[in-house]
């Protein structure tokens, strides 16, 4: 005799099969359930950006721009835990699509604009998590700035993220594998070291780093801090700068994704 204690693929068609409510709504429920019962992947998306903001800011009211350094790195470590949050779960909807998962949707009415549609906007949703743990912790621990810093800096933090959406629905569709989404999330990790968002840099990496993705997001996410300073008096980023990285980047992760996605049509 065997228990499930998570619904698998079938069951949560079952579920949509056999309920009155618009099945997008049902699916996104069930599937949103299903990513915060996920504890090794919220561990990577919440307790890992709240363990480095222990280590390397809580308690640091040494003041910053417009408020102190324990913010400064809580908004750092609140936006890396949010690109992760929606790279993870993205990146898992083009890899299950091809594990097999989207056979089972294509029982269903739903079309697959609709199921990336649904993927992101659980992605969103689960970004929340980390944001909001992270600022509370913040909060409780000696962040300080003014109203317009907390609520600028988290609408921008969790807003940002979708870039991410996209990035993590190319990587899976350029990369072939189950793996891919792990890849993908891997690599957020050496983006956000590349991306100012970990330690501050000068010299020729700061220049380097300024072409990376996660730059133009994270230093947008810290404007309201910073006015654009780089720590450490590195120099200064204007805000059309800043954008011109974000929306650089995302016509990028836009095109790999469709390039991915033909490719992938053209083997079937």
């Amino acid at each position: 005799m065997s228990t499930l204690t998570t619904p698998g693929p079938d069951a949560e068609t079952r579920a949509v099969r056999r309920t009155s409510r618009p099945m997008p709504l049902v699916y996104a429920g069930l599937d949103l359930k299903r990513q915060l019962r996920d504890k090794m992947g919220m561990f990577f998306i919440v307790a890992l950006p709240a363990f480095l903001f222990f280590v390397f800011g809580m308690g640091d009211d040494e003041a910053y721009g417009s408020a102190n350094v324990a913010m400064y790195v809580m908004v750092s470590m609140a936006a890396y835990g949010a690109v992760t949050a929606t790279t993870t779960v993205v990146g898992a909807a083009a890899t299950e699509q091809t594990m097999g998962w989207g056979r089972q949707v294509a029982l269903t009415p739903l079309a697959p604009l609709g199921f990336v549609a649904i993927k992101t906007a659980v992605a969103m949703l689960v970004a929340v998590v980390p944001v909001t743990i992270i600022y509370v912790i913040g909060a409780a621990t000696g962040s300080s700035g003014n109203a317009v810093d907390w609520l600028a800096s988290a609408a921008i933090v969790w807003a940002g993220s979708a870039l991410f959406a996209v990035y993590g629905l190319a990587m899976c569709l350029v990369f072939k594998g189950e793996n891919s989404s792990s890849i993908a999330a891997g690599l957020i990790v050496i983006m956000s070291f590349l991306g100012n968002v970990f330690t501050p840099m000068d010299g020729f990496m700061l220049e380097f780093g300024r072409f990376t993705p996660l730059y133009g997001y994270a230093g947008l996410a810290r404007y309201p801090i910073t006015e654009g300073y780089v720590a450490m008096g590195a120099g200064h980023d204007s805000v059309w700068l800043l954008l011109a990285n974000v929306c650089a980047w995302t016509v990028i992760f836009a095109a790999l994704a469709v390039w991915g996605l033909r490719r992938r049509q053209e083997r079937v």
